[in-house]
């Protein structure tokens, strides 16, 4: 990712004044008279997201006025870096309400663009923020770019073994240790669900768990999971074409589980982590999982596949299980996992379940201080018994009296989950249009808020 958050920059910056649009005509009256009118010529109110950039009488910038609208939000200098032009600026003043941390951290994600596949990459602007930890707003943004790099890359170049190479990466950098366990090694080592999801995949695409442990023995563990579909056709039960358009995106669970162990690590929290990452592409073969076959799991259950496409649960039943085992302190799990979960939220907001109550009011905390927007729904046990099967302890598609897709599929998850705090994240992982500071394609969420909850629940 381009450095756009800057600590100092080489020859004259652009003055950026952020203003609330009742600070709007104060500010002109007291500065020249040229601008006064070219704001009034361009219809600039300080509304929020408004970008007017002054001409000079040389042919450059005399400075750039951003509109905060009525109250400042810290996520609406995200907008600010995607519609200045190109060239080097420096935040005039901190409007009152925000930090230096939050604006430079909300530039630097607004100026993010996955450019991999183009022949030319466009410049982007580039901030001073006074006062700002860079080194701290560059680590989470590298992350979340990180996250969204792997969401967006297809599939074609983002296979099992790209997504292992990346933990590879990761661990090295952080001395951390990894061990990965692929293809018929999954049922030697007891991932049978797993490799049930992934067998139907070409050889050079095999399944596999990843597992990453790194800190002190002494510190407590957080255990992390993402889910890591690298492309879902559905299996036997396919999808229609239109739901299998954005599928590349299936492991955006993996690459957020990956982004945040990242943060955690580059930060030296006190905590010790393990990150664990069951990766598969859930192809269609002949040796492809069956409706109503009866798989078993790591933990012992069995379980009947009523749809194949319900497979990103199966691999993560294993891996929980691979958590409880090592007796965490937190754990988190994160997944692409139900289009349910979109019904009821949208895109932009994603649901998180939990039954731990101080948990749940320490996630809410650190997403209203991260500006990272989710929204709890409940693990209703109401609907546990949709989950029965005749044939074997439990299923994975939950029967249609139930309705709720998203907490059924947690409701399931809960059974292999650990003892102790734990929440599950249904994350979408992807902005479905285009809007500035926003670019389409893959989305960080969540993880901003999960790292400042755990900096604040281990410090």
């Amino acid at each position: 990712m381009t450095e756009v958050i800057l600590a100092q920059a080489e020859g004259p910056l652009v003055p950026v004044h952020a203003l609330r649009d009742a600070d709007l005509a104060a500010f002109l009256d007291a500065g020249p008279a040229f601008a006064k009118g070219f704001a009034e010529l361009s219809d600039f109110k300080a509304k929020a997201g408004q970008v007017l950039v002054v001409p000079n009488a040389e042919g450059g910038f005399a400075f750039a006025l951003f509109g905060l609208g009525a109250a400042p939000d810290p996520m609406a200098f995200r907008s600010l870096a995607g519609k200045l032009p190109a060239g080097d600026y420096v935040l005039a003043e901190v409007p009152a309400g925000l930090t230096p941390d939050q604006i430079a951290l909300a530039f630097a994600l607004g100026s993010y663009r996955f450019d991999r596949y183009k022949t030319h990459g466009a410049k982007r602007p580039r901030l001073v923020v006074e006062g700002a930890d860079i080194a701290e707003a560059l680590n989470i943004a590298h992350a979340c770019a990180l996250a969204r790099d792997m969401v967006n890359t297809p599939a074609n170049d983002l296979g099992p073994l790209q997504i292992e190479t990346i933990a590879r990466e990761i661990a090295e950098r952080h001395g951390a240790q990894i061990t990965v366990i692929t293809g018929e090694g999954l049922l030697e080592a007891n991932y049978p669900a797993v490799h049930a999801v992934g067998r139907a995949a070409v050889e050079a695409r095999a399944p596999r768990m990843i597992e990453i442990s790194w800190g002190e023995p002494d510190k407590p563990l957080v255990a992390i999971i993402g889910k890591g579909v690298v492309f879902d056709t559905g299996g036997l039960d396919i999808k229609p074409s239109s739901g299998m358009r954005n599928m590349k995106k299936d492991m955006g669970g993996a690459a957020h589980a990956l982004a945040l162990g990242r943060m955690i690590m580059a930060a030296k929290l006190p905590v010790r982590l393990v990150i664990l990452t069951p990766v598969v592409e859930n192809a269609i073969a002949g040796d492809a999982m069956r409706p109503g076959d009866v798989l078993d799991s790591r933990q012992g259950l069995t379980i009947e596949i009523g749809n194949t496409d319900a497979e990103g649960r199966l691999i993560l039943a294993d891996a929980l299980t691979r958590a409880a085992e090592l007796e965490p302190a937190l754990t988190l799990d994160l997944a692409t996992l139900t289009g349910a979960a979109r019904v009821a939220l949208g895109p932009q907001l994603p649901p998180f379940f939990t039954d731990d109550e101080d948990l749940a009011k320490a996630i809410e905390v650190a997403m209203v201080e991260a500006a990272d927007p989710m929204w709890r729904l409940p693990l209703w046990k109401g609907y546990v018994e949709s989950l029965d099967s005749d044939v074997a302890d439990i299923k994975n598609d939950s029967d249609g009296w139930a309705q709720a897709g998203a907490m059924t599929a947690a409701l399931f998850l809960q059974r292999f989950a650990p003892k102790g705090p734990w929440a599950h994240f249904d994350i979408f992982a992807w902005n479905p249009r285009n809007r500035p500071g926003y670019a389409s394609g893959g989305e960080a969420q969540a993880i901003r808020a999960l790292y400042q909850m755990i900096r604040t629940r281990f410090s």
